[in-house]
C-alpha cells in the first residue's frame, strides 16, 4: 500500500469489522481458560498454559492491527475518483477485449469474483493509475495488460 492512510471498501470495511468481533470473542474464551497467578501443575499443565497465553498475545497483536486499519480507513476517507487505491472501483478492459467493473481490496471473498486484492499482479499493476492507462501484470498464464477505462463512480461497464 502507499504507506499513508488508506480508505477501505465497504466490503473490505464489514470483513475488518467482522473479524474484530470474531477475534475479541475468541480472546475472552481463551483468556478465560488461563489460570493467573494459581500454581502450575505438572509439565504438560505448564505447556497447555503457556500455549494459550502465546494465543492470547497472538489474537491481541491482530486486534491492534485490525483496530489500528480501522482508524487509518476513517483518515483516509473515500477512494479517489482519479487514481487508483484500496477500495476504488475500476472499470478494464482485458487483452482479449473483455471489460470487467472490479473493485480494489485488501481482502479475497470467493463469493465476490469483482473483487481483486490490492497485492494480487492485477491489484498492484492497477494501484496509482488514472483512466487512459495501460497496465502489464503476469499471471499463471504469462503476461498480460489491461486498460483503465474508468475510476471511482465513473466506473461501471462501458456502453459504446
Amino acid at each position: 500500500m502507499s504507506g499513508g492512510p488508506e480508505p477501505i471498501s465497504a466490503e473490505g470495511l464489514r470483513a475488518v469489522r467482522e473479524e474484530l468481533a470474531q477475534l475479541r470473542v475468541e480472546r475472552g474464551e481463551v483468556a478465560a481458560t488461563l489460570r493467573g497467578v494459581d500454581p502450575v501443575g505438572d509439565r504438560a499443565d505448564a505447556a497447555d498454559e503457556l500455549q494459550r497465553a502465546s494465543e492470547v498475545a497472538r489474537l491481541d497483536r491482530r486486534i491492534v492491527e485490525l483496530e489500528a486499519r480501522l482508524r487509518e480507513a476513517e483518515v483516509a476517507g473515500e477512494p479517489s475518483a482519479r487514481v487508483v487505491g484500496v477500495g476504488s472501483t475500476v472499470n478494464v478492459r482485458f487483452d482479449d477485449g473483455t471489460e470487467e467493473t472490479v473493485e480494489i481490496s485488501e481482502i479475497a471473498e470467493e463469493r465476490d469474483l469483482t473483487l481483486v486484492t490490492f497485492d494480487s499482479p492485477l491489484g498492484k499493476a492497477l494501484l496509482g493509475r488514472h483512466a487512459g492507462e495501460t497496465v502489464n501484470y503476469d499471471t499463471p498464464a504469462g503476461a498480460a495488460s489491461a486498460v483503465v477505462l474508468s475510476v471511482g463512480a465513473d466506473a461501471g461497464p462501458q456502453t459504446g
